[in-house]
């Protein structure tokens, strides 16, 4: 497929040029063209396109994620606009969204100029946080800082007055999200390809005391009362108000603001599902990775072996 051009979406900080290196190869062998944000451009080979990050999107057939779940929702807000198929290539820890080994690229690279995949299509969450405007893939949530009190938000729902939370954060969520911060702080397990918004309040005080699991045509509307704590806004773990004390949000569900190319849809449950397993275990990191097969283990402990770049 001539002029097919996919773009790059890099982890902030973490060494992304051993899978860089891989892409470009394949991409010079195949007659394809990469092109990534211009602030990532002194991270990649000169033969990538840099291109202002409000375009990117707008001008790739396809974006590559090459990071953790974190640079993949980074990837998916970029293209809100321009739904483009996102491919997570994984360098993260334990991910939901990323689903290919850098080991697994030229043959997923062959698959996605090919459009040989299957698309998963993923909803939002279409926020006006004090008059601006932004999107969360798995969540937004009003978080209060260590030791100055606590959230205290009225809910309102399609304008219908619902009651009042007092907790130590305020979740919204996605089915996407229903695996992160909701998850965390007891919230349900929502299926992916259910059409819901959740609504959990973390640590309650009183007032709602349970998760709220509500329909995507409903709008959502937190405001902060005047007894509240200052609070911190984030998007997806993203700080984007730091000490708000006033103020409302709205969340609006979008449907097919994103799509996550699947290669294997079958694998990837059943890897998701032990990864769910997982998260329930009193276990440290370390003693996770004795769980695993023995030869994954050998592969993670050679990749981290490997001196910086």
């Amino acid at each position: 497929m001539a002029g097919y051009l996919i773009g790059l979406v890099l982890h902030p900080t973490r060494d992304v040029s051993e899978v860089v290196e891989i892409i470009e190869r394949w991409a010079a062998r195949h007659g394809k063209s990469l092109a990534v944000r211009v602030d990532d451009q002194h991270r990649v080979p000169p033969t990538v396109e840099p291109v202002p990050a409000e375009e990117l999107a707008a001008r790739c057939d396809a974006l590559i994620s090459i990071g953790g779940d974190g640079t993949m929702l980074g990837a998916l807000r970029s293209a809100v606009r321009h739904p483009k198929p996102v491919l997570g290539v994984h360098l993260g820890r334990l991910g939901f969204l990323v689903e290919v080994e850098p080991p697994d690229l030229p043959r997923a690279l062959a698959r996605l100029v090919a459009r040989d995949f299957t698309v998963e299509s993923h909803a939002c969450l279409a926020c006006d946080i004090c008059g601006d405007d932004m999107v969360a893939f798995n969540d937004v949530a009003l978080v209060r800082q260590p030791g100055s009190g606590f959230v205290t938000a009225t809910l309102a729902v399609d304008g219908q007055q619902y009651g009042y939370y007092r907790c130590d954060a305020l979740v919204v969520s996605t089915p996407t999200g229903s695996t992160a911060y909701s998850y965390a702080a007891g919230g349900p397990l929502i299926s992916p390809a259910t059409d819901a918004v959740v609504v959990t309040p973390s640590a309650p005080m009183s007032g709602i005391s349970r998760s709220v699991v509500l329909s995507p045509d409903e709008t959502i509307r937190l405001e902060l009362r005047a007894e509240s704590a200052p609070v911190a806004v984030e998007i997806d773990g993203m700080v984007i108000q730091e000490a708000a004390t006033e103020g409302a949000v709205h969340v609006r569900y979008q449907r097919d603001a994103g799509l996550v190319v699947r290669l294997d849809p079958r694998r990837y449950q059943e890897r998701n599902k032990l990864k769910l397993g997982l998260l329930d275990l009193p276990l440290l990191p370390e003693q996770l990775r004795e769980l695993l097969p023995a030869g994954l283990r050998e592969q993670l402990n050679r990749r981290e072996l490997l001196p910086p770049r």
